[in-house]
């Protein structure tokens, strides 16, 4: 059977491979920085399921004190030269896109395929993680066509992901440290501290108030902590699961989904997102840091209300 750590290893060569490509690439002053850092990240994708969470947890901190302490720099690794990208362009055009098509189709059709026909019984793929496992397996699909089809350097895949991951840097694992705080905050209780209080300002039996409480809730603390992953153990733990689900009878399926939505209109208007907000305006080169941000405003709050209306009349007009 295929499981999720085949993707975890698959990863985890990734990581390995920059960081030995960063610990010989001497044109950058902070490759060392950038190995001990890509090596322990590959480490953790190896071995994290076996580590002890106080071994994970040590593992965190030192990739933390890598970033904190200014360890890491950015790479500009010869690949292809900018002639070459320059007659691609010309000669194929938007035939370049091919191959990142490659995995949003090798996920899709093969989520279908193999749950809606007799392939599904073959126990392949690990239960309910059959789109990830096909998702990692579309990527390798993309890069074998795109390898074949344009043929670059042997390396430049390999180079060309770490001059990409230096410039993004430490902002590449946020979503995932963020989602480990979300977690975190739950298990302090944090969410049943917001739940007391929300309890002092919602009407008994006002589904709407309550609602728009969750869904100002997802996306006030996404705002705060970066990341709507984070927000939402606090939030169901609070809101979503004691007072909408099980208090008012409401649909499961929409309120946590469309409930990550209205945590989703946070994150178009933090920078503590930097992964998807600060990052972007670096590498644009934008002379406004929050340029991304104030173009994102006037979509995420009509958005929020949109998000509120749905899970009003589908999570529980519509279901009750």
């Amino acid at each position: 059977m295929i499981t999720l750590e085949w993707l975890y290893v698959l990863a985890g060569v990734v990581f390995a491979g920059w960081a030995l490509l960063s610990a010989f690439d001497r044109s950058n002053g902070k490759r060392w920085g950038n190995a001990a850092f890509w090596v322990l990240l590959a480490v953790s994708f190896f071995f994290g399921s076996q580590f002890s969470a106080f071994g994970n947890g040590i593992l965190v901190l030192a990739l933390v004190a890598i970033a904190g302490l200014g360890g890491l720099g950015r790479s500009d690794p010869a690949t292809t030269t900018a002639d070459e990208r320059f007659n691609f362009s010309a000669l194929l055009g938007n035939r370049l896109f091919l191959p990142a098509l490659v995995v949003p189709i090798t996920a899709v059709a093969g989520t279908l395929l193999y749950n809606y026909t007799p392939a599904g019984e073959s126990g392949l793929f690990e239960e309910r993680r059959e789109t990830l496992i096909l998702f990692g397996l579309g990527v390798m699909l993309a890069l074998a066509a795109a390898m074949a089809w344009l043929r670059p350097p042997v390396l430049a895949p390999m180079q060309e992901g770490r001059r990409l991951i230096d410039s993004i840097g430490w902002a590449a694992i946020l979503p995932q440290m963020l989602a480990a705080l979300g977690a975190v905050f739950a298990l302090a209780g944090v969410g049943d501290v917001i739940g007391s209080l929300a309890g002092t300002i919602i009407p008994d039996g006002s589904v709407l108030v309550a609602v728009v409480v969750f869904a100002t809730g997802m996306a006030l603390f996404t705002i705060i902590m970066g990341n709507a992953f984070a927000a939402f153990p606090v939030m169901a733990a609070a809101i979503g699961i004691p007072l909408l689900v099980e208090g008012y009878g409401g649909n499961p399926a929409v309120i946590g989904a469309v409930g990550m939505l209205a945590g989703f209109c946070g994150t178009l208007l933090t920078p503590m997102a930097a992964n998807f907000n600060i990052v972007p305006a670096a590498l644009l080169e934008l002379k406004d840091q929050n340029g991304v941000i104030r173009q994102q405003v006037g979509t995420a709050i009509p958005l929020w209300f949109c998000n509120v209306a749905i899970i009003y009349v589908a999570g529980f007009l519509l279901w009750n």
